[in-house]
């Protein structure tokens, strides 16, 4: 369809030239789903921060520039927005989305006092989530997040907690005689065989086909990370002896320890090993959402340039995506049988006609208030069938692959 089609144009007044507020829809899309029992939230969920890219061409659109699209394993022009889900590995859903604006669009760069890093926008969005009214259990990250001083420091400000991912091979400041990377850290644990695992204690994945996985974990020290001090390092691997990059997590946390010295004045509730694995496991659900939003909903489709129509048109998405939920857990209605024929067979159509199979349900189901017309908020969503059938990843991407070439400010 041309741009210049009236119903193009009256959906590009709608996201550029209107007045309302993206950010009150956004709040009364989270008062929703804070009402809804089925996806209300709770303090055993997590938030779950991540960025992601979509290309577009040009230089004219708002946050555009060269980064990395994880998604196609290179740099390129693209606008990359900061996230947030919640989930409890149960239901998922994003809380704020905010663009990011890459320095090259600030007089002074990196050192103009409004310029954001992702770290920065990241962390007040996990802040804004609590005072949204979602509480979790802890904040999660990896390992682009792991390298800002402020993402941690924001977080104890708003009393949160966190598990973010370390980077292996990053170094810090040790004796000579000790540990200098999360990765010498795990090495140095003791460790025989599973049955005298040393350091290590075993630990059983769950996860939401119903099938296990047996890892182990241990609590080591790296630097100022102590096992019972205020930040710990945590290794999950399947295999201790040889830590596989892709099945080896290092995680650092202010989760305190059950045995450590301020467990009764910390803020935060102890957690042992167990729990550490299960939280930062909820990770790979902001990936899925990603998927959802992206190839079912139109996430990148947008056809606007401007800040003010990007977020409304993320906003819109967002809504949708909470349609979905909404409708996944509402009873079915009675199927409308004055609803229009969504195939009809009008004889414009040039080359041969081919029927398609009669559905097995109406899009629009239940009450109408006209032919056309269908709140979406009542009637069935198949789309969610769909979706729900697409599993998460199993495996958090390894850093090592997530961090090539990213940027983080």
């Amino acid at each position: 369809m041309g741009a210049g089609a009236p119903s193009v144009q009256r959906l590009q007044f709608f996201l550029s030239e209107s007045t309302w507020d993206s950010g009150k829809v956004n709040d009364r899309r989270l008062e929703m789903l804070r009402e809804q029992p089925e996806t209300a939230p709770h303090d055993g969920g997590a938030i779950v921060i991540d960025d992601s890219g979509d290309r577009k061409d040009g230089k004219a659109t708002a946050h555009v520039g060269r980064q990395w699209l994880g998604r196609w394993g290179k740099t390129d022009n693209c606008v990359v927005t900061v996230t947030t889900v919640w989930t409890d590995g149960r239901v998922y859903y994003l809380l704020h989305a905010v663009p990011y604006t890459p320095a090259q669009h600030f007089r002074r760069g990196r050192n103009d006092p409004d310029f954001r890093a992702k770290p920065q926008l990241s962390a007040a969005l996990a802040a804004a989530g609590k005072e949204a009214g979602f509480p979790c259990r802890v904040v999660v990250a990896d390992c682009a997040y792991s390298v800002s001083d402020d993402w941690c420091y924001t977080l104890r400000e708003a009393r949160l907690p966190y598990v973010v991912h370390l980077t292996p091979h990053r170094g810090t400041w040790a004796p000579a005689d000790q540990p200098h990377t999360a990765v010498d850290a795990a090495r140095a644990l003791a460790w025989r065989d599973a049955g005298y695992p040393g350091d290590w204690t075993s630990v059983e994945r769950h996860f939401r086909d119903g099938h296990t996985e047996s890892w182990w974990a241990a609590d080591a020290t790296l630097g100022g990370w102590q096992p019972h001090g205020p930040c710990r390092l945590v290794v999950a691997t399947t295999d201790p002896a040889t830590l596989p990059d892709k099945a080896t997590w290092y995680l650092a946390t202010n989760l305190p320890h059950p045995d450590a010295p301020h467990t009764a004045t910390s803020p935060h509730r102890p957690a042992d090993l167990a729990e550490i694995v299960r939280l930062y496991g909820l990770r790979p659900w902001i990936e899925q959402s990603y998927k959802q939003i992206k190839d079912e909903l139109g996430w990148v489709d947008f056809q606007v340039r401007s800040d003010t129509a990007i977020r409304r048109h993320q906003t819109l998405v967002n809504c949708a995506f909470t349609f979905c939920w909404d409708q996944w857990f509402a009873p079915p209605g009675p199927l409308d049988a004055t609803a229009p024929d969504p195939c009809p067979d009008t004889g414009t159509e040039r080359g041969t006609n081919h029927t398609p199979p009669a559905p097995t349900a109406l899009l629009a189901q239940g009450l109408t208030r006209s032919a056309v017309l269908a709140h979406p908020g009542h009637h069935p969503a198949p789309l969610v069938a769909s979706l729900d059938r697409q599993g998460p990843a199993r495996r958090t991407p390894s850093p090592a692959r997530r961090g090539h070439h990213r940027q983080t400010s």
